[in-house]
């Protein structure tokens, strides 16, 4: 199974240089979608339910301080070792959503049902760190 930073390294070769909230975007679409099409997670790395919305905490750990995020930013990523299926799933992701504006990426999260129901009792603009569920993710993407 690959990680979130073999996930992230894998998008930004494809894309190039982006937002860091862009790369978090695509990254939870890539997990859900996966999730979806193949019916288990596509890393194991837990997705939080933030204000901005939906955020690896690994991932933004490693990014944190950084607007923009570069190919190769992440070391020891092996994007090399996703497979076919894997690889596959984030090239569809990314042929829809990479063109998308990371404002426009996080609007969209913010009306789905996975982020709103991990915030439930988050007020707007309030901390969390409430995790979104694989299972709410399955649920709503399978119903699209």
């Amino acid at each position: 199974m690959a990680n979130v930073f073999d996930v992230a390294e894998y998008i930004l070769q494809r894309l190039g240089d982006m937002s860091a909230m862009k790369l978090q975007k695509l990254v939870y679409y890539s997990q859900a979608w996966h999730l979806t099409w193949h019916e288990h997670p596509l890393f194991s790395e837990q997705i939080e339910a933030w204000a901005n919305g939906p955020v690896v905490k690994e991932l933004y750990t490693a990014h944190r301080g950084n607007f923009r995020v570069t190919p190769g930013q992440f070391a020891g990523s092996r994007t090399g070792e996703l497979q076919p299926h894997e690889a596959e799933s984030i090239d569809k992701v990314l042929a829809f959503y990479g063109d998308k504006d990371p404002q426009w990426l996080s609007n969209l999260t913010h009306m789905e049902e996975p982020w709103r129901l991990a915030r439930h009792d988050v007020p707007d603009g309030e901390r969390s760190s409430n995790p979104i569920t694989l299972e709410s993710m399955i649920e709503y993407y399978s119903s699209l």
